[in-house]
């Protein structure tokens, strides 16, 4: 199993693109990474250094929809004919297919007048997400999988387990690790499951729920079991989509719930000092000023943590303003409860 490591200026820094081979069982890549210009050029540079052109990819095997990680797959498949995997829950939007496109435009216009998002940060987001559709790439022909399908591919097995929050079909894939493994140029065996995780979880950033996909119903609820999952699945090391492996799992995911819960009770501070507010105005005292697609992930992280609050019966939803009604509420049960 090799990593390349792509350019990505459009979103969250680097993208992991892996390659696994075999001379019986052929050529696959989980993920792609973007469709600009230069992440394409690097990516048949990187797969040429090795041998490889996209005709010769059998297999693509995305963790989830977003572009940076599966831009590239339809060019690939275009000269390919390679079968590329996908949870049914996400094959929709890389296949492009028109009336879930449609649907998400829909959603999320409501879902930006439901956070108080102002008229000009909307148009601004929506110009930017319109001057950068054509990282998307090309339309995909997908084949949807499930949690629990097993894929082999490039001589390799790969078990889809679903770990949605911060795409409605964001799988990870299990791997034997016991096998020899090069990252870059560095090579290392590590015995034990392992896993593919995309944006599932990342060595240091916060994945993005609310906003990131904004299909999903209780966002946080949803992303703190997703972590769970991946605890209690044991994995000894996780490949994600960003950035370097995660050699201590458990400790990585315990961290990240951590996080969830000091923002909650940042966003209880927020009502508390300043009283009922929407999803924008908590966004704003939290992260201050947004641009870009942080427009639409700022407020909907908010509401991913007003949400579950709603739940929990912390805070009611009254014409799209959230009112303290248990302030002395055990933050941390609430959180740790969820994972």
């Amino acid at each position: 199993m090799d990593r390349i490591s792509l350019g990505n200026d459009e979103f969250e820094g680097r993208n992991n693109a892996y390659v696994l081979a075999d001379e019986d069982d052929g050529l696959a890549l989980v993920d792609t990474g973007v469709a600009t210009p230069d992440c394409r050029v690097q990516l048949r540079e990187e797969l040429a250094e090795r041998g490889y052109e996209f005709a010769d990819v059998d297999d693509i095997v995305l963790t989830h929809h977003h572009p940076d990680h599966a831009g590239l797959a339809g060019e690939i498949q275009a000269e390919s004919d390679a079968t590329v995997y996908v949870h049914e829950a996400d094959a929709p939007l890389v296949e492009a297919d028109p009336d879930a496109v449609t649907a998400l435009k829909e959603l999320r216009r409501e879902s930006l007048s439901e956070w108080g998002v102002p008229a000009e940060a909307r148009e601004e987001l929506l110009a930017f997400l319109e001057a950068t559709s054509g990282v998307d790439g090309e339309p995909v022909d997908a084949t949807p999988i499930e949690d629990g399908d097993v894929v082999a591919v490039g001589g390799r097995t790969l078990e889809a387990v679903h770990a949605p929050g911060h795409t409605a079909g964001l799988c990870c894939f299990e791997i034997d690790g016991a096998s020899e493994t090069r990252s870059g140029s560095d090579d290392a065996a590590h015995a034990g499951t392992e896993a593919f995780v995309g944006d599932a979880i990342l060595p240091v950033y916060t994945p993005n729920v609310g906003g990131a996909d904004i299909r999903v119903e209780r966002p946080l609820e949803t992303y703190l079991a997703s972590l769970r999952t991946i605890v209690d699945r044991g994995y000894a090391r996780l490949w994600p989509g960003h950035r370097d492996p995660i050699d201590d799992p458990a400790a990585r995911a315990l961290t990240i719930r951590d996080h969830h819960r000091e923002r909650t009770e940042n966003v209880l501070e927020v009502l508390t000092e300043h009283g009922p507010a929407d999803a924008w105005t908590v966004s704003d005292h939290l992260f201050g000023d947004l641009e870009g697609i942080h427009i639409l992930h700022g407020p909907g992280e908010a509401y991913a943590h007003l949400d579950h609050l709603r739940h929990e019966g912390v805070v009611t939803l009254e014409d799209d303003e959230y009112h303290l009604i248990d302030p002395d509420a055990d933050i941390g049960e609430i959180v740790s409860s969820s994972h």
